[in-house]
């Protein structure tokens, strides 16, 4: 399996996804507000083994492929207590994943997740672009890509848990990400 490091921000541990998780991730991801903007590609309603079939199936493998990077989002103040994931993607138009139980949204943990594994994307593995399709009425995701100095570069419609519904894919380059992180956030 390929090593992947821990990472820390001021507030959040993001550990290495594990099949140990799977308990932790049943437990907080199956709530509307969590997959509605969710690729289609994840079942609805939630199947009672879902956490671990994603990760012993989906997550472990692409991790050991070397094409996948999942992360559990830890709040330092409670380590053992997972309140979300965070994951890398080798692809074209969709690098970057994430979701956050709700009773930890709205207080700027998610951007601090994001902006580490960024710099993560971009700093060890080398990566020159990365890209993140969002949905027009995610709102809050589509804020954390703004906010971290991301672009709009398409619209395009896509398939989510909740429906088709229009989306935008924002791009950040290398280079762009390295002007932002010097300006300090």
């Amino acid at each position: 399996m390929t090593n992947i490091p821990v990472l820390e921000t001021r507030r959040l541990i993001l550990k290495p996804l594990e099949l140990s998780d799977a308990n932790a991730v049943q437990k907080n991801f199956p709530q509307w507000e969590v997959v509605k903007y969710l690729n289609v590609a994840v079942p609805w309603p939630y199947p009672e083994d879902g956490a671990l079939t994603y990760i012993r199936d989906i997550a472990l493998p692409g991790i050991a492929a070397g094409s996948q990077w999942h992360w559990s989002i830890r709040r330092k103040t409670a380590p053992d207590d997972l309140i979300g994931l965070i994951s890398l993607t080798d692809g074209e138009e969709d690098n970057r994943g994430f979701w956050l139980a709700p009773a930890w949204q709205g207080q700027g943990l998610m951007s601090e997740a994001c902006n580490r594994v960024t710099d993560y994307w971009f700093d060890t593995l080398g990566k020159m672009v990365l890209r993140v399709p969002k949905a027009i009425a995610n709102t809050a995701s589509r804020r954390i890509s703004k906010r971290s100095g991301m672009r709009v570069i398409k619209t395009v419609e896509r398939d989510y848990v909740s429906g088709r519904h229009p989306a935008e894919v924002w791009e950040i380059t290398a280079e762009e990400w390295r002007s932002y992180r010097l300006k300090g956030e």
